[in-house]
């Protein structure tokens, strides 16, 4: 069995998913209508609407299937949610990925997966509209398309509930996608008694950029300060922007000390990037960091971040007092 991959817009698609407020909600309707409609359609036993969420996929609307949710190691929508075709799998007996997943050799003995993406309006994919069938089949003329249209009308249904979790100028989350994200990630981290460490960044001489070469300038040193951070960090981890100047990012599953090499990283990646980049100016930044671990996992996010923000503040203070290195080739 493959496990499915992670999207490279992790963080970004699950701030949008916790932003909508529709995990474990009691069954609706609405949703219950289109499944119904989705399993006649098809003549098939199974018809879901699947959410994944970090570990999991929740289903926000069953039919002919009782289990209300499953690790995300095992979902096919998981791996459908890569793409924004329609995932089919004609027999799941015979494929790589699936033949050995317990939910094809045990209950509910799944061989025929077709699965279209369910997208929130600003484009983040959430899960799918899936319909199973336990023989090998494939997709009739037509049924492609009849199931996309099945999964548009499951995402007029979402997007009644919509927020903003994504900063339009770098890409990352923003504020409120962070206390989304962050609160989840500390509640996993409590229940599994991992580690989390907060990275807070501060670009450094952002007013004198701005000030010097324009707000164009500024706004293209945010984004190169977003790339290098996307860049460096796993996709469960949170990258986000506060606003401003000032970024974070939440390490799931690590340590104080484990959190050292990813700070050089960063850094590593941002001097890399400073000798290929044609711009008059070079980027720095001031990053501290601070670690919660087992008792204290009940921190507030605000806590974590105010230890962190002052970690970063410290180092800021410690490198205007320290003397000036040798200049370089490029400075």
């Amino acid at each position: 069995m493959l496990k499915p991959p992670r999207p490279p817009d992790e963080s970004a698609r699950l701030a949008t998913l916790y932003s909508l407020e529709v995990l474990d909600l009691a069954p609706q309707e609405r949703f219950d209508r289109i499944t119904r409609t989705a399993q006649r359609l098809f003549g098939v036993p199974i018809a879901l609407v699947s959410l994944i969420d970090s570990d999991r996929q929740w289903f926000m609307s069953r039919v002919g299937f009782d289990t209300r949710e499953t690790s995300r190691d095992v979902s096919f929508c998981a791996h459908a949610l890569v793409s924004d075709e329609v995932m089919t799998v004609e027999d799941a007996a015979s494929d790589l990925r699936f033949f050995d997943n317990p939910l094809v050799s045990d209950a509910p003995g799944i061989r025929f997966y077709a699965g279209a993406p369910i997208k929130a309006p600003n484009g983040a994919r959430l899960g799918t509209l899936c319909v199973i069938d336990v023989e090998p089949r494939r997709l009739a003329a037509g049924e492609r398309e009849a199931l996309l249209d099945l999964a548009a009308m499951v995402e007029n249904e979402i997007a009644t509930t919509t927020a903003a979790v994504i900063d339009e100028l770098t890409g990352l989350v923003n504020r409120r996608g962070l206390e989304l994200l962050g609160s989840h990630a500390l509640l996993r981290a409590h229940r599994s008694g991992e580690a989390m460490t907060a990275l807070f960044a501060d670009v450094d001489e952002m007013r004198t950029i701005n000030d010097d070469f324009g707000h164009d300038a500024g706004d293209a040193a945010l984004r190169a300060v977003a790339d290098v951070l996307w860049s460096t960090v796993r996709g469960a981890d949170v990258a986000a922007r506060l606003g401003g100047d000032e970024f974070v990012v939440l390490l799931l599953d690590t340590d104080a000390l484990d959190a050292e090499p990813v700070v050089a990283r960063i850094l590593d990646r941002l001097a890399n990037e400073n000798a290929t980049a044609e711009r008059p100016f070079r980027l720095r930044m001031s990053i501290g960091h601070a670690t919660v671990e087992a008792p204290e996992l009940r921190y507030s996010l605000d806590k974590l971040l105010e230890l962190a923000e002052a970690a970063m503040r410290a180092q800021k203070l410690w490198r205007k007092q320290a003397p000036p290195p040798p200049p370089t080739e490029g400075d």
